[in-house]
């Protein structure tokens, strides 16, 4: 079966978040995070070489999570590239239905909460998305001005993790407020307590502001717990600043790392 003008125009379309706001899907690009997504997500399109399809086939994770497949296309690799945004495509390209995640107040008063302000960066959010992944941060709460989780891009630096995080766009200061000071917020900043001598608790909301601007002040106030992560050696010049995703990455094993001792 050839890939056809009308699939590579679906293909493209969903570059737009509105689009996939309207059709309720997703692209995903590459064999890893492809071959990730089909066990997570219903697949409405498959496009991929023989050679990919050939080792889904055998792929041991469809005993246990079989994979759903609406429309499978086997293409060569040039059919691919007209449809990748990709500059270097691979072998397999991805259209799945757009998971309607949803979090309640007692999902966040209990284990970790990430809260995300204003994330603009495409690879920074996918990035964290992993991160969250990786030390068992199941949720993440977005402010609705924070780049779309199923951008192209983000989807491509989650590395099939977006499929294991609960991601959701909402208020932040609406939702901080009915906590009313029930549950520790911490935020990171330039100043505040050491990130490693601070009592870090099991239950808790962290905070992470955008990339340029940190945490608005419309939230800081709803911030209760301010942490800082120190530069070494201290006292010398270094960078400004931490990249948002980097602070992320440190601020959650540091986390992670009071309770598993």
């Amino acid at each position: 079966m050839l890939l056809t003008k009308k699939q590579i125009k679906l293909i493209q379309s969903l570059s737009a978040k509105r689009t996939r706001d309207e059709l309720g899907l997703f692209v995903a690009e590459g064999d890893k995070a492809v071959g990730d997504l089909l066990h997570l997500f219903p697949c409405r399109l498959l496009v991929a070489t023989a050679d990919f399809l050939s080792a889904l086939e055998s792929d041991s994770r469809n005993v246990s999570h079989p994979v759903s497949v609406s429309e499978v296309v086997e293409a060569a690799h040039d059919d691919i590239c007209r449809a990748s945004a990709l500059n270097a495509p691979q072998r397999a390209i991805g259209i799945f239905a757009k998971p309607e995640a949803q979090l309640s107040m007692s999902d966040i008063q209990s284990g970790l909460t990430l809260m995300l302000d204003h994330i603009q960066d495409p690879g920074n959010l996918g990035t964290i998305v992993r991160i969250a992944d990786w030390f068992g941060i199941d949720r993440i709460v977005c402010s609705p001005d924070t780049v779309d989780v199923f951008n192209s891009k983000t989807v491509q630096a989650t590395m099939g993790a977006i499929g294991r995080v609960k991601i959701v766009y909402s208020d932040l200061v609406s939702l901080l407020s009915q906590l009313n000071g029930t549950l520790p917020v911490f935020g990171t900043y330039l100043e505040g307590d050491c990130i490693y001598d601070a009592e870090l608790p099991s239950d808790a909301v962290i905070v992470m502001g955008n990339e340029g601007k940190g945490i608005s002040e419309t939230l800081a106030r709803y911030i209760n717990r301010k942490l800082f992560i120190p530069n070494f050696p201290q006292g010398v010049a270094t960078s400004e600043s931490l990249n948002v995703a980097v602070a992320t990455a440190i601020t959650c094993s540091e986390f992670r790392r009071r309770v598993t001792k």
